[in-house]
């Protein structure tokens, strides 16, 4: 159990978007916020917004900057901070540094080092939802580098199979396996994929559902043994694995589904003693509407704004307390489970600097222009997103979230498409325009979608000429 206890300052160990999030949080709460930011960021929003910043990484490349811990913590004990918030990705999964922070005396605003090892790797967490009764897909275990045995296993999985990394997210890894003439090869390409990206080659495979959604189930729980729910969020609308667009909540649910989800991510998070905020992920077959618990993501999720429009829950503020020794539904903003409850529909547009029209190639320049939008329903979180600003090769593409919500599902999609027509971006390419085509199609507005439903779309990807849209 944790003692109460106030924090003074934060460093939020992160950039962008999600830096500015984490520091609007902490203001709120009264607590002082120290950002770190690279050479390549020494003019980003998030470095100003903060109230004070430093350097981190010098000599090093744009993202190795904000893994390097021990530059990290040595801006956190200069500057007094009591804890260190990691956002998502970079070191925000690394139980390492969940360790060095404790080493320092700081305190990781996040799921345990314990934890984050057990659920990181993907086949360890299968194995801890098999024990807490949660349905799992058909699997291997972490493949040997034995090509017999691969094949041997592909064949006693069924396909078609999905090729996925152990470690780690982001669609990183992943690749669809339709038949035993291909596995060798991608394994062998997975495997440096997921070294690259995670710094381990452990790889897998799953039976591949053929028509899957993606649903996934938003849990917190805090150091007094409480653990609840907020309910799930409908992220089947994906692109090459990568989410496109998030929604609140799930239309092809029904309660009875609904409530079993829901308990079963609570079953796994009790049987390892979760604390702060995570995320249960489950495919469903469309076909026969059968659960299958996938991976746990140990962070704040990109979409976590799509859960807090429903709920009206702020998730980083719950972070942030729960850390400090709060207790849900006591002294913590986080509610008892009976009062938790979703009101209206939600979605998330991820707007990125890519061209859709080829290949979604990442784009780059000066924004010589950038008008967003506003008015009622409509959230922005954004990090680079401004007049003036330089997009560069550095980091990822994304510019902006949005996120619209309405009392009814059509009100809410009704404020996106009048959000994403509002935007005006000047100097770089945006996927703007697919985002448009995107929630007007009729499979979109059916719910009649599943996770391939992007990939296998082709007309989603003409440019639309005839609207003779301004950007």
């Amino acid at each position: 159990m944790t003692e109460r206890r106030q924090f003074r300052k934060i460093l939020i160990a992160n950039r962008g978007e999600i830096a500015i999030r984490v520091m609007r949080a902490a203001t709120e709460l009264g607590i002082g916020s120290v950002g770190v930011f690279s050479a390549e960021d020494r003019l980003a929003l998030h470095r100003f917004k903060v109230d004070e910043a430093y350097q981190v990484g010098k000599g090093k490349a744009p993202i190795a900057a904000y893994l390097d811990i021990e530059d990290i913590l040595r801006v956190a004990g200069e500057t007094g901070a009591d804890a260190v918030h990691p956002g998502y990705g970079f070191l925000s999964e690394n139980p390492d540094f969940a360790d060095a922070c404790a080493a320092a005396g700081l305190v990781f605003i996040g799921p345990t080092s314990d934890t984050m090892r057990r659920l990181g790797d993907k086949v360890s967490a299968r194995h801890l939802a098999e024990e807490a009764g949660v349905p799992v897909m058909p699997a291997t275990e972490p493949l040997p580098d034995d090509d017999e045995t691969v094949l041997k296993l592909g064949r006693e999985i069924g396909y078609p199979v999905m090729l996925k990394a152990s470690w780690g997210g982001g669609g990183r890894g992943m690749r669809i396996i339709e038949g035993e003439a291909e596995l060798i090869d991608h394994v062998a390409s997975a495997r440096r994929e997921a070294k690259a990206a995670f710094g381990r080659d452990d790889v897998y495979l799953e039976k591949l559902i053929p028509r899957a959604r993606h649903v996934e189930v938003q849990i917190v729980g805090d150091s007094h043994g409480t653990i609840v729910h907020l309910f799930e969020r409908d992220c089947s609308v994906q692109r090459r694995h990568q989410k496109v667009i998030e929604r609140a909540p799930a239309a092809f649910l029904n309660e009875s589904q609904r409530a079993e989800l829901c308990e079963a991510a609570l079953r796994l998070a009790r049987t390892i003693g979760y604390v702060n905020a995570g995320t249960v992920e489950f495919l469903q077959d469309a076909d026969s509407g059968a659960i299958y618990f996938i991976e746990v993501n140990p962070r704040i999720q990109v979409e976590h704004t799509v859960t807090e429009a429903v709920t009206g829950l702020d998730i980083v503020k719950a972070q942030i307390e729960i850390a400090q020794g709060a207790a849900i539904g006591k002294d913590c903003l986080l509610p008892a489970q009976e009062h938790i409850s979703m009101r209206g529909h939600a979605l998330q547009c991820r707007v990125t600097t890519e061209d859709p029209a080829n290949n979604f190639v990442p784009d780059y320049g000066h924004i010589v222009a950038y008008r967003s939008p506003s008015g009622p329903g409509v959230r922005l979180d954004a990090g680079t997103a401004y007049t003036g600003a330089d997009i560069t090769r550095s980091y990822d593409s994304l510019l902006v979230k949005a996120t619209a919500w309405g009392n009814t599902e059509n009100e809410a999609l009704q404020r996106m498409d009048r959000a994403l027509h509002e935007f005006r971006v000047r100097g770089v390419q945006t996927n703007l325009w697919f985002l448009e085509e995107l929630i007007e199609h009729p499979s979109f507005r059916s719910h009649d979608y599943t996770t391939r439903f992007v990939d296998e779309t082709p007309e989603l990807f003409a440019y639309p000429k005839e609207r003779g849209r301004i950007t």
